[in-house]
């Protein structure tokens, strides 16, 4: 542990319930002193460290609950198809065409994140399109979401891909006119990247360690993995341990694994791994399903259907109930946490039914923190049903801003307008943990929390604005409800005394400055148990004892 560390000159930010203070004690890793600057200097010990806040604020370090670290930093060499970046069709075909020319003939070139709605073509792009650039490398290219990505020919005939080869339970192959479009839907991906090489134990600790520098940054402290095992099985346990042993690993993690029949929960079950929080640092503490797909791309399952100018339909089940019961029945007698990927209405039901289910006779839901991740588009009925059994909705308000008019578009304004109901859900104690589903959205914090106070996209539509939050109720569900759905708001979330010293000083007072100008915010400093982490200006570094 380094020395103590006593934080003034700007407001601290306690927590929802305790307000904001003028000064912060670090002392042995752990918040030591919080309040009137007078008194906590006086309880500061000889030789402790001070750094000038300089009218900044601190507030508890951000806790990313929904996000996945290890496809986040391989990702970060990956061609990038973001549609801040990405808006023709051509661009995605010269960014391809540049990461081919560097790479070995018969290597596969991976992308991510296009929005095909974005894209001035309006569709996905198609194998045709991707081979002209790429004629003898495998490319595939995943759409923002994960949901959905597309393959061009070679990539198509590594995985085995013919016109022949059927569609799987719960995902879907593109043909028009009989012909493959290179388009793979939900758990069709699976024939794709089942085909791509595994990366090795030294690039996953590596791609780990990038993306925890990354978030630390932004100023988080604890991340999550969400689907750990499903780009190279059992051997992202053995990374992520390594990452641990070696000092690599940046954030706090709350893991959780593939549960789907194609994960690793049940492997890993079979070798000995049991759920554990004891761990701060690398807690294996639940297990994910998936329930639908996406609003964004029509896979999210709904009670109504999608505007028939988009399309229509009512979205893809991943399971029929009966699998769904059983997975669920499963992973809740073993103990394992439930992280359930359900979007739409109708998906929602189905696991909100089958959590009741897995309730019934001697293994009860009560204090279990089950929790439905992403949980866009629910009914009353479905929150207070939620609200009674204490599971937790685990949303990403960063998709209002990313995807909004998206979901105007495929599902209509009054729809659209009740996704993600951030204040309902804060007033009626649900706890939400805000989060952002990186490297589905971006993990830039400042945007997730824009969209929270002003329910803007990012082409400026306000959608909702009776569910915007205020800026302590938007830090509160980045902090204290992401450590509530890891059982862990005993230790992280607020900087009150005796709480680990988990710390993000900001380059402004996000709690008095106009919502834009948190867009252009920074973190400065992050600390992890009073140890800094990242330090933006070497502020920290600087401090001087007295």
């Amino acid at each position: 542990m380094s020395e103590p560390l006593l934080l003034s000159g700007g407001r601290v930010f306690r927590g929802l319930s305790g307000g904001f203070a003028e000064a912060l004690l670090i002392e042995g890793g752990r918040v030591a002193a919080v309040g009137a600057r007078e008194e906590v200097e006086a309880a500061a010990p000889a030789g402790t460290r001070r750094l000038d806040l300089e009218g900044r604020v601190a507030i508890p370090a951000f806790n990313e609950a929904h996000m996945h670290l290890l496809p986040y930093g391989l990702g970060l060499s990956q061609v990038n198809l973001r549609a801040e970046q990405v808006r023709t069709l051509d661009e995605v075909l010269r960014r391809i065409a540049e990461a081919v020319k560097k790479a070995p003939k018969g290597a596969w070139v991976l992308g991510r994140g296009y929005d095909h709605g974005a894209l001035d073509i309006g569709r996905h792009p198609t194998a045709t399109e991707l081979d002209r650039v790429s004629p003898d490398n495998p490319v595939y290219i995943i759409r923002t979401c994960g949901h959905m990505g597309v393959a061009n020919t070679a990539a198509m005939k590594a995985a085995g891909v013919g016109h022949n080869t059927p569609d799987p339970e719960g995902g879907a192959i593109e043909r028009r006119n009989g012909a493959l479009t290179g388009l793979f839907l939900e758990r069709a991906k699976r024939l794709v990247v089942d085909a791509i090489p595994l990366p090795s134990e030294d690039h996953m600790v590596g791609a780990i360690e990038a993306a925890g520098h990354d978030l630390a940054s932004r100023g988080f402290a604890t991340a999550s993995d969400m689907n750990v095992g499903m780009t190279a099985g059992l051997h992202e346990i053995a990374a992520y341990r390594r990452a641990l042993s070696e000092g690599r690993l940046i954030q706090r993690m709350w893991q959780v694994l593939a549960g789907n029949p194609e994960g690793i929960a049940e492997s890993a079950w079979n070798e000995g791994l049991r759920p554990d929080h004891t761990d701060d640092m690398l807690a294996w503490g639940a297990v994910k399903v998936f329930g639908d797909g996406s609003a964004g791309g029509l896979t999210a399952a709904f009670f109504d259907p999608y505007l028939e100018s988009a399309g229509g339909g009512t979205g893809m089940f991943m399971f029929p109930d009966e699998t769904m019961d059983r997975l669920l029945a499963l992973y809740h007698r073993q103990g394992w946490q439930l992280d359930i990927h359900a979007i739409g209405d109708a998906a929602i039901e189905q696991v909100l039914v089958g959590m009741e289910r897995a309730g019934e006779g001697d293994a009860p839901l009560a204090g279990r923190r089950h929790r439905i991740e992403h949980c866009g588009f629910l009914n009353p009925g479905q929150r207070a049903r939620m609200k009674a059994h204490g599971i937790i909705p685990v949303p990403q308000p960063v998709f209002m801003y990313e995807f909004g008019d998206l979901y105007v578009k495929n599902l209509g304004l009054e729809r659209a307008e009740a996704a993600y109901p951030m204040r309902t859900w804060l007033e009626e104690g649900h706890n939400p943990a805000a989060s952002s589903d990186s490297p589905v959205s971006t993990v830039d914090p400042f945007i997730n929390l824009f969209t929270m106070l002003t329910r803007k996209t990012n082409k400026g539509t306000v959608l909702g604005a009776s569910e915007a939050l205020t800026a302590e109720q938007a830090v509160h569900c980045y902090t204290w409800c992401g450590a509530y759905s890891q059982f862990a708001e005993d230790r992280r979330g607020t900087l009150e005394p005796g709480m680990l010293a988990d710390v993000a000083v900001l380059s402004r007072d996000i709690f008095a400055i106009d919502p834009e100008e948190v867009l252009t915010t920074e973190a400065d400093l992050t600390l992890r148990g009073g140890v800094p982490v990242f330090d933006r200006h070497g502020a920290l570094r600087a401090a001087a004892a007295a």
